[in-house]
């Protein structure tokens, strides 16, 4: 969750209970829970997982309702905290990857999500096993063709509005909108019928992190019951639920999921952050024929008005043997005009650095420049070169690594167009309990959850 989101949240003046006590297991009691949930997931069928702001509070931002949440200071009248990295560089917890590395194995068979940190995608959750039931600061939709559009920037509004960009699917082109509810808005009932049929046929319903408090959402555990499933409760504060679980454990979410991995003898996997970014090279001959004017511009693959958030600077310097001047660029559009001659043929060095957040301060890519040349376009399998770029940074556990995914050329005017991809973050675990901590091997940020309630057809409801 971003304070910035809750910022855009319309005003409500009851957000239910916050502030609620929290309570933890002796550590002989949660040792215990823990091998009991380990028993539960190995022996499970149809896992589900129902997360709140609790999976997220670890990477580094406040929830709602806890002790420190955003409404808790609000109603204390205390200043809100400030997070420490930007809401757009949040990087997955440990209890995210574990979860894919429990989808990947085919335990967890889907993931019910309050929160609209987008974590979950992040971390590798496929999108059809997963239901956002409050939606997704990063992801816009079409209208139309229902088209998404997962951003690397945080969508500037809330509410299902209309957004600045469109739809670029072929023959659509319809204005997108932003997919966070508001108060006000129901939930997507796409994403509500997934949630309601794999609570259904979930023989064990693992909720983690959450307070339970926002309806409906907060009784889709229930609707395991009637087919004799079970409900396991992980969270620090009691819940309305409590009574209805077969296991409660008041334990941090990170340290009983880890437990629960080390049992099952499961590795969980580092975190690979791959970021995308175009370079734009136009060029055109002076009236006189003599010169080449060209431009560089250094660009968001969402398009040439959207923000680019994980890069702060670029310094463009050129090969050894020639005397042009360096440039560096300090603000966004990233755009360098400069005229050579038409004869020439040199390198462009682009020196990125990075914003805060990301794992590594720079990295660099060179550009070719060969007026007379004429590069042919390629598209490279995403998929396999995200894969071998992972492959990579875990091997070698540093960030800055790159490559080209396509080029494509424009005749009119003479324009290269490349998509890049780096490795921006790299964050692996050490979840072997040791004095009870959770050690990441690289610390990252955290994200939230909307700890709200909708009713699928109209106003969302508090619990009291």
């Amino acid at each position: 969750m971003s304070l910035g989101y809750a910022e855009k949240l319309s005003f409500i003046e009851d957000v239910g209970q916050v502030g609620m006590t929290e309570f933890f297991d002796s550590a002989h009691v949660l040792q215990d829970k823990i091998e009991q949930l380990a028993k539960l997931i190995q022996k499970s069928r149809h896992l589900v997982v129902f997360t709140g702001a609790g999976i997220s509070t670890s990477c580094g931002i406040p929830d709602f309702r806890g002790p420190k949440g955003i409404w808790t200071l609000q109603r204390e009248g205390k200043p809100l905290p400030e997070a420490s990295l930007p809401f757009h560089r949040a990087m997955p917890s440990m209890t995210h990857m574990a979860l894919v590395e429990l989808e990947k194995a085919g335990i967890l068979k889907f993931v019910i999500s309050q929160n609209v940190d987008g974590l979950h995608l992040r971390s590798g959750i496929p999108r059809e096993k997963l239901a956002e039931l409050h939606g997704n600061s990063f992801m816009e939709t079409c209208p139309s063709c229902r088209a998404e559009y997962l951003r690397d920037f945080e969508v500037e509004s809330i509410g299902l509005k209309e957004t600045s960009r469109r739809c670029s699917v072929e023959k659509c082109g319809a204005k997108v909108r932003d997919t966070v509810l508001d108060w006000e808005d129901a939930l997507p009932p796409k994403e509500m019928d997934l949630a309601e049929k794999h609570c259904r046929m979930g023989d064990v319903v693992l909720c983690l992190g959450t307070s339970l408090q926002i309806t409906p959402a907060c009784n889709l555990p229930l609707k395991s019951l009637r087919g004799g499933g079970k409900i396991v409760i992980v969270n620090l504060q009691k819940t309305p639920k409590d009574k209805k679980a077969s296991l409660v454990i008041h334990g941090f979410v990170d340290k009983v999921i880890a437990g629960v991995m080390e049992l099952l003898n499961m590795q969980i996997p580092p975190y690979i952050r791959i970021d995308l970014f175009q370079t734009i090279l136009t060029q055109s001959l002076s009236s006189d024929k003599k010169f080449v004017n060209w431009t560089i511009r250094i660009a968001s693959v969402h398009g040439l008005s959207a923000p680019l958030p994980f890069i702060k600077s670029v310094e463009v310097s050129f090969s050894d043997n020639h005397n042009y001047r360096e440039a560096i660029l300090n603000t966004q559009p990233f755009l360098l005009k400069r005229r050579t001659a038409g004869t020439e043929t040199f390198e462009m060095f682009l020196k990125l650095k990075f914003s805060d957040g990301c794992g590594c301060l720079s990295t660099q890519i060179k550009i070719p420049f060969d007026f007379q040349a004429s590069n042919e376009g390629f598209k490279l399998d995403k998929n396999a070169t995200f894969e071998k770029m992972r492959d990579e940074a875990i091997q070698n556990p540093s960030c800055g690594q790159n490559a080209m995914l396509e080029r494509s050329t424009v005749l009119v005017p003479k324009s290269e167009i490349s998509v890049h991809a780096i490795v921006t973050n790299v964050k692996a675990f050490d979840c072997h309990l040791s004095n009870g901590d959770i050690k990441p091997r690289i610390e990252g940020m955290k994200g939230s959850e909307t700890t709200r309630k909708r009713s699928k057809g109209g106003k969302r409801k508090m619990r009291s």
